[in-house]
């Protein structure tokens, strides 16, 4: 039966289409902007029940506010597998976590669930790239904070591993965390960078106050900026935990950010 796979505009969500497409399993595509993506039809997160119309398996983006719509279409459309892309962030000491709340819900229909949990993305460094071209710097705070950052296809490969094993193959009830193979600083990752484009960049360690200032205009929410700022800080010199589950989901090794950058090669051109 037909694999429904939301949030189409996603880079994660695309790689998943094009994998399932060359399985030759048959998949709907779904987005909010349907006509920015081909042959999209609409999801509505208030009323998903259109687009799960003879569906047997999801592959979900989700928020807390949309969850309890999603559950009760799921379940009146006989769907049998959930497959949510959740955060890291939902094992964290944070009351209120968006991805843990998620979780609870969408683990309470009558399908079989499997949440994937990935931490930092590798390709969060865009948002680098636009201060390297403006300023030929990248400016943050706590450049000596460990993080384990992962290829966002290999968080496709792992939603792919799930979804063709299907429900009842030892991933129903399963939360699986997701990083990349290395724990580096966000200093090692500007080096890197460097190292593989050519171009120099200069790493400026803002201190928390200057960050703030910077960081309000792109995080606008000020509780939510300090919750990344004392995560940031609660890393710096201890090395970030490696999960295997990539290799063993998919018998490939995670891929190290040098793949990335190579896989991107225009995002600091």
């Amino acid at each position: 039966m037909t694999i429904l796979v939301t949030g189409a505009r996603g880079t994660i969500a695309r790689a998943v289409i094009t994998a399932l497409s060359a399985a030759g399993h048959p998949v709907r595509i779904a987005s909010r902007e349907p006509s920015a993506v081909p042959d999209a039809v609409v999801y509505d997160p208030s009323d998903p029940g259109p687009a799960l119309r003879d569906i047997s398996q999801v592959f979900l983006y989700a928020d807390p506010s949309s969850a309890p719509a999603f559950v009760a279409a799921a379940e009146a459309a006989g769907v049998k597998q959930v497959v949510l892309l959740s955060s890291l962030a939902s094992h964290a000491d944070n009351p209120g976590d968006p991805h843990a709340e998620t979780e609870r819900i969408i683990g309470s229909g009558a399908y079989a669930t499997t949440f994937l949990q990935p931490g930092t993305f590798m390709s969060n460094a865009r948002f680098w790239s636009y201060q390297v071209r403006a300023t030929g710097q990248i400016r943050l705070p706590y450049l000596d904070a460990e993080e384990a950052p992962i290829h966002e296809q290999d968080i496709a490969d792992a939603a792919l591993r799930v979804l063709l094993d299907g429900p009842g193959n030892g991933h129903d009830g399963r939360a699986y965390a997701l990083t990349g193979p290395e724990s580096m600083t966000r200093r090692r990752q500007i080096q890197l960078i460097t190292d593989v484009t050519g171009n120099p960049i200069h790493a400026i360690d803002l201190t928390p106050d200057q960050a703030r200032i910077e960081l309000a205009a792109t995080m606008r929410n000020p509780a939510q900026l300090e919750h990344l700022m004392s995560y940031w800080a609660s890393r710096v010199g201890v090395p970030h935990p490696i999960e295997p589950t990539v290799e063993l989901l998919t018998t490939h090794p995670a891929r190290p950010f040098t793949t990335w950058l190579k896989d991107n090669p225009t995002a600091f051109a």
